[in-house]
């Protein structure tokens, strides 16, 4: 206690905060609750039970260490119970040379959410070419429970070996729909989605919406930054373009309270969540089932060892908790 108390005594002026350091989003309630202990409720998503209200947003492809990457992060989602979006799956619709990076299914388990992932673009090709049963089965190869499609208009136009969209994405995905029976989720790459996209993504049977909105990783940014610098010059102002996650749910209770019947009933708000209470407050706020997606966050750890992705994943677990605890929503 002695040492406790030379401690307060020695970083007393250190832990002064100031009024602008004020988070002003959470009511805080000391009183109402102990300490926190035992697991998080679990719940229904996606038609599994998950544990954790968290989803490994997509990011990795057919690359130099996205196999055990991959493998790290479905260990990590089987240990604290959540889905995984898988990266670009795009290499493996004509080649298997890279299928063991995306094999995970045996890691995760048969108890929680899997989905394959493919471009808008590659899905157009196919589905206006009447190949779709090539995504049927990479998705059954993969033994996913479904498929992403990754919407990257932007990215597509700024990278140099990118592929031209001849349809708009939402007539695709109408297209898709009617060919396939699997789930389906909507995502963009990191720059969000306006209101008019998100009401026509409601009135399909989607299984889920992801946001991937603006604030985190900007692929149209970085393909930018692959090219040559007179074009990031003359493109730059257009990664600067996006839809926050802040927006993009109050775009989402509009469509909901003016859908009283909407065919999509779940979202994963992605995109600029830095941390358990960012994504705390961000699904507290949907007017409908909602869990909350990180990339960046989880690759960084994955990218060094599962133990310190594990000690990374305990650390948003234990932050729920107390948030689940002693905050309420403003």
């Amino acid at each position: 206690m002695e040492q406790r108390k030379s401690d307060h005594i020695r970083i007393a002026l250190q832990s002064q905060v100031s009024l602008d350091e004020h988070d002003d989003r959470f009511h805080y309630e000391p009183l109402l609750q102990a300490h926190p202990a035992g697991d998080l409720p679990s719940f229904r998503f996606l038609g599994k039970q998950l544990r954790i209200p968290l989803w490994v947003s997509s990011m990795t492809g057919g690359t130099q260490g996205a196999g055990e990457i991959n493998r790290n992060l479905a260990k990590a989602c089987n240990e604290f119970g959540m889905g995984m979006g898988l990266g670009s799956c795009r290499i493996l619709l004509n080649d298997n040379s890279y299928f063991d990076d995306f094999n995970v299914r045996d890691v995760i388990g048969n108890d929680l959410p899997l989905y394959a992932n493919l471009g808008i673009v590659q899905v157009e090709h196919l589905v206006h070419s009447n190949r779709v049963t090539q995504i049927h089965d990479l998705v059954a190869r993969l033994r996913a429970d479904g498929l992403i499609i990754h919407i990257n208009p932007l990215q597509e136009w700024f990278q140099p070996e990118g592929d031209r969209l001849n349809y708009p994405p939402i007539d695709t995905i109408r297209r898709f729909l009617n060919l396939t029976k699997y789930p389906v989720i909507v995502k963009e790459v990191g720059q969000g989605m306006g209101p008019a996209s998100l009401k026509e993504l409601f009135k399909l049977p989607l299984s889920a919406i992801e946001f991937a909105a603006f604030g985190g990783t900007n692929f149209a940014r970085a393909e930018l930054l692959r090219g040559s610098p007179e074009r990031q010059f003359l493109y730059e102002p257009y990664t600067r373009i996006g839809e926050d996650g802040y927006d993009m749910i109050g775009y989402v209770n509009d469509v909901l309270s003016s859908q009283p019947t909407p065919l999509c009933h779940e979202v994963i708000v992605s995109g600029g969540i830095k941390n358990f209470l960012d994504g705390y407050y961000l699904i507290s706020k949907v007017h409908t089932t909602a869990i909350y997606g990180q990339a960046s966050g989880f690759l960084q750890h994955a990218n060094v060892s599962y133990e310190s992705l594990q000690k990374y994943c305990s650390d948003q677990v234990n932050g729920l908790k107390l948030a689940y605890a002693y905050l309420t929503v403003k």
